[in-house]
């Protein structure tokens, strides 16, 4: 990966690990399916009336939208929505990651190599570092079996949507922000369905004339700047390189996360907070570099 697209990735790690501040944010006083649905409405308008539609089967938008946007977000926010903390939901859903690389040895046979293996094991090992701090991220008042559950089904979705968005970059050259925009458009209905069904009229008809500063800039963020932009580079990336050089990236993301939540929510770090994040990124660099070590040749006598 060249420089100039590793610190793209980069850029797209620290927004979306500040994202998961911006989401307990915006969940303070708005429901969690009317709030994802205001996000991928603000995406997809204006923004289908400047930006040409994907030449893309309908199934594939479709799938796409579904998988990476309604499916991921509609488990995270809820997540969130009942307790999850957001520096441990920046954590959890990182198991994207692997089941990215899963997915891609499964379905478009990409070869997991043995520095694959290893910096998955070795960042898993910051992981459990991190999950076992609970005082540090307030784990415990938030953290259940139905919250753990619903992380990783959102990391599940997010890793299809990876593959789906390679599926589809495979079969012929897309826009990627015409991507972005058009697929907004799919989860919408559901996000306003689910509202509908489970929020309830009176929640959403409250929310929406009593909507909060602070809940628009949310809505700005997660929008604009954790959608469009991240979005964008993001499957940029993948459509120019193999799943395991970009997906495992996303590993950071915890650490941006726990960082920001401690700097802007108050949440604390422990020491053993920090020696889960370089763990994290020593998995990380083994992972991603671990391909250029070469064994010692023998030495003839």
């Amino acid at each position: 990966m060249s420089v100039k697209d590793l610190l793209l990735a980069l850029c797209v790690i620290v927004a979306w690990g500040v994202n998961f501040v911006v989401i307990k944010v915006g969940l303070h006083d708005m429901p969690p399916f009317l709030l994802a649905a205001l996000r991928f409405a603000l995406v997809a308008l204006p923004a289908i009336f400047f930006v040409r539609p994907p030449k893309v089967p309908l199934r594939w938008l479709a799938l796409y939208g579904l998988t990476i946007s309604f499916g991921q977000f509609a488990f995270l926010f809820l997540a969130i929505n009942l307790g999850m903390p957001a520096g441990l939901a920046s954590l959890v859903l990182q198991a994207q990651a692997f089941f990215t690389l899963l997915l891609g040895a499964l379905l478009l046979a990409e070869k997991l190599r043995w520095h694959h293996i290893a910096g998955i094991v070795i960042a898993s090992g910051g992981m459990f570092l991190l999950a076992t701090t609970a005082h540090g991220v307030q784990a415990a008042s938030g953290v259940t079996i139905t919250t753990m559950l619903l992380t990783l089904a959102a990391s599940l979705c997010w890793g299809m949507g990876n593959i789906t968005n390679k599926v589809i970059m495979r079969n012929g050259s897309v826009p990627v922000m015409s991507l972005v925009v058009w697929s907004a458009l799919i989860p919408v209905g559901p996000f306003l369905l689910c509202s509908w069904l489970f929020e309830g009229q009176a929640a959403i008809v409250h929310s929406l004339v009593h909507i909060h500063l602070q809940t628009i800039l949310a809505l700005i963020y997660l929008a604009f700047i954790a959608t469009v932009l991240g979005y964008g580079i993001w499957g940029s990336l993948l459509s120019r390189y193999e799943t395991w050089r970009v997906a495992p990236l996303s590993l950071l993301v915890p650490v941006v996360g726990i960082l920001s939540a401690a700097l802007l929510l108050g949440e604390t770090l422990s020491m053993r907070q920090v020696g889960g994040a370089i763990v994290i990124v020593f998995g990380l660099v083994i992972n991603v570099f671990g391909g250029h070590l070469k064994r010692p040749r023998t030495v003839r006598a």
